[in-house]
């Protein structure tokens, strides 16, 4: 869908001598141009697709977590009036082919085929895809199946005593551990130690445009509607799971509600819905509930962590060790590693971090906003403020002291360093200097009030990308790109840099995004898309400049430093390809939280009237939209510190609170004073644009903070998250 108003009439057009007002400037503030699509309700998402004869579908998941389907039910189903079709195991089969995990060189959020056979993996499976006239009798049809199970004792958490869990290098040949000297003799001799276990909860991700999907055949070509971060991966993986080529599939996704993780890639009900269309002869949609989604997309694992700390009696560090687990489903070894960042922030003599990988009779997890940094730089960042009291040390200065432009264990340099910029920049804008250190020191009106802080840190991403630029006769500028515009301004972002690069009105430029029938991209993902996509338009309106003026147009095939040509390859194929921001070098985004909180002292509520985030992402290409994503990140930090946490049954595996109802997220009440600086980082190493990608660094360590302030107000030390009241209490 074109993104400017191509009613207007043509305006004068020049190239770069140009002096327009209209030109639009590279980091000034931009409204999106999508804007007045998506308030007025006209912008298409997957969801709103409506078809000629389109049928409807629902699912019937199963209630046990392991064992098999003995017998289905259908008569009461197939006795409704509208019922078209009924599709399980029975009916299914080996029409739909496997593929592997997109982390795993496939295309798919998880391998499991849950209508390939009765065997049950995870509570929540897809036993039954119900097609009717409406989405009402569909819903009714398959509420009326009726199913038998021959059922198993599951293991449902890492934290179940029956998990077992093995070294994640035993498990993936690409994760090495990481080793620097000899840690235990180090811990042992420090004049000061911290040896603290934490936990992190399992999390879903709730965007409020829920997953759906719209299959429609035109002969032997496929349409699919569908909402995902990764049209190529969704485009392949379902051409393999039918047998047919992935020119025979279209996936179109031009807007997307809000995925943050949870709409990985190829997700497991899609060829389902393509299979019911093609036997039924007529597109199908199917609109997953609110509850099915918890088992249908993914989720941000449990986690748990050991952290050891030791240092001198001025708070130089001598080791820091940190242990980690987490869970995955047996049949997915999918892990976010984090002991690359957690073991490589701070300076220090030596080292030692281990990844353990848990398998659990769940569904596979996923990446969720900030994958592994959210859980454990919440770890590191709690033990660094504990080590910080031990010392009576502030914690801002202890941070200072250890503060390093090599990582320890590699002695890789950074490209830029703008940790303790972001403390320097945080800290007078919220007054840190008037913080009492010692515990339980402020009451007022019945609320304890304390202060915390915690430093965010992400390593940057890119991808190759192709992207095509043309220009008409009359000046007017079209790009074209097969990524995603998931909220983050997308559109916005490129309109602004093809009009500024080539020096045409904004209001010129056409953005197409969302369709695998424009040229191949990534994922969005990483905090990845614009490293990737503004470096690849940046260039292709340079060999667009290059070309006689007129209608000229040029596919630019974008390939990041240090890439081989086979990552373009790759990325026509649809598989995962994100590298790091630098090929010899450590290329990061850092930030520093600092937050207020107020305990009340009779119920243990926490609340945070101030939060000032700090952060230095590379340039920043709209100030308005980057302050926006930042914003966001910081209130998502606050419900993971307060709010999230999916409870599951330990007994049956079943996630018990699948719904918004139960499902605590804060609403606009629980936000209160935000406050975003966004501290210089100068960094051309990184890339041509000097970009890093800042969709992610808002919500790293928000958590850490927030514990941190919620010991400074009551001396409750908590480890384990969310916050609830009674921990709080101590």
């Amino acid at each position: 869908m074109p993104m400017s108003t191509e009613a207007r009439p043509p305006a004068a057009f020049g190239v770069r001598e140009q002096d327009d007002t209209n030109v639009a400037r590279v980091g000034q503030s931009h409204t999106r141009i999508d804007g007045p699509l998506k308030v007025c309700g006209l912008a298409e998402y997957p969801g709103d697709v409506s078809l000629p004869g389109m049928a409807h579908a629902a699912l019937a998941v199963s209630a046990i977590a392991r064992g098999r389907v003995t017998w289905i039910g259908r008569d009461v189903a197939e006795a409704m009036p509208g019922v078209l079709m009924i599709l399980t195991h029975e009916d299914v089969g080996d029409a739909i082919g496997p593929v592997d995990h997109l982390m795993e060189g496939g295309w798919a959020n998880s391998s499991w085929r849950p209508l390939a056979s009765p065997d049950i993996r995870y509570a929540g499976q897809i036993v039954a895809m119900v097609v009717a006239e409406t989405s009402a009798v569909a819903a009714a049809a398959a509420a009326a199946l009726r199913i038998g199970y021959a059922g198993q004792s599951p293991v449902a958490t890492l934290f179940d005593p029956r998990c077992e869990t093995a070294r994640l290098a035993d498990v993936s040949a690409a994760h090495q551990d990481r080793r620097k000297g000899d840690l235990d003799a180090a811990i042992a001799n420090a004049a000061v130690r911290v040896d603290s276990r934490y936990t992190t909860p399992i999390q879903h991700h709730n965007p409020i445009e829920l997953p759906s999907t719209t299959c429609r055949w035109d002969g032997d070509q496929l349409t699919v509607y569908e909402p995902t971060r990764y049209l190529g991966a969704a485009q392949h993986g379902l051409a393999s799971q039918l047998g047919i080529a992935p020119e025979q599939v279209r996936i179109i996704s031009r807007f997307i509600g809000g995925h943050f993780g949870g709409k990985l890639a190829l997700s497991q009900h899609t060829a389902i819905c393509a299979l019911a269309a093609r036997r039924l002869g007529r597109p199908v949609r199917l609109a997953v509930s609110r509850r099915d989604q918890f088992t249908v997309a993914n989720h941000r694992t449990e986690t748990s962590h050991r952290i050891r700390l030791g240092a001198t009696p001025d708070g130089r560090l001598l080791g820091v060790g940190h242990d980690a687990a987490t869970a995955s489903s047996r049949f997915d070894a999918f892990a976010m590693e984090g002991t690359d960042v957690s073991t490589a922030l701070y300076a220090a003599v030596t080292v030692a971090g281990e990844e353990r990988l848990g398998r659990v009779d769940r569904n596979t997890p996923g990446p969720m906003r900030a994958p592994p940094e959210v859980p454990f730089l919440f770890a590191l960042e709690s033990a660094m403020d504990e080590l910080a009291h031990a010392l009576a040390l502030d914690p801002i200065e202890l941070r200072r002291r250890n503060d390093t432009m090599v990582d320890p264990v590699t002695g890789k340099s950074f490209t830029t360093r703008a940790l303790i910029r972001c403390f320097d920049a945080a800290a007078p804008a919220f007054g840190w200097s008037d913080r009492r250190p010692q515990p339980r020191a402020t009451l007022r009106n019945g609320w304890w009030v304390g202060h915390g802080c915690a430093a965010a840190a992400r390593p940057v991403k890119i991808g190759p990308a192709v992207i095509h630029v043309a220009q008409d006769a009359t000046g007017a500028v079209r790009v074209e790109a097969a990524h995603h515009e998931i909220g983050n301004g997308l559109y916005t972002l490129l309109a602004t840099l093809a009009s500024e690069r080539l020096g045409v009105p904004l209001d010129r430029v056409t953005v197409a995004l969302g369709d695998t029938a424009l040229p191949p991209a990534g994922i969005s993902g990483g905090s990845a898309t614009t490293t990737s996509l503004a470096n690849a338009l940046a260039e292709a309106c340079e060999a667009l400049l290059r070309m006689p003026e007129g209608a000229r147009d040029v596919r630019f095939d974008y390939l990041p430093a240090g890439a081989t040509p086979a990552a373009l390859d790759d990325l026509r194929a649809g598989h995962i390809k994100l590298l790091p921001g630098s090929a010899d070098k450590l290329a990061w985004t850092f930030g520093a939280h600092m937050v207020e909180v107020r305990v009340h002292a009779a119920t243990g509520e926490v609340r945070v009237p101030r939060h000032v985030g700090a952060f230095a992402a590379g340039r920043v290409l709209n100030p308005m939209t980057a302050r926006n994503q930042y914003l966001g990140g910081m209130a998502w930090g606050l419900s993971s510190a307060l709010f999230e946490r999916t409870e599951i049954d330990p007994r049956t595996g079943v996630y018990m609170n699948r719904d918004l109802g139960e499902y605590l997220v804060p609403t606009f009440a629980d936000i209160a004073g935000q406050t975003v600086i966004m501290v210089p980082d100068d960094d051309p190493a990184v890339n041509p644009q000097a970009v890093k990608g800042l969709g992610e660094i808002g919500i790293i360590g928000v958590a850490a903070a927030v514990a941190n302030a919620v010991f400074n107000a009551t001396g409750a030390r908590i480890r384990d998250l969310p916050i609830r009241p009674e921990a709080a209490l101590g």
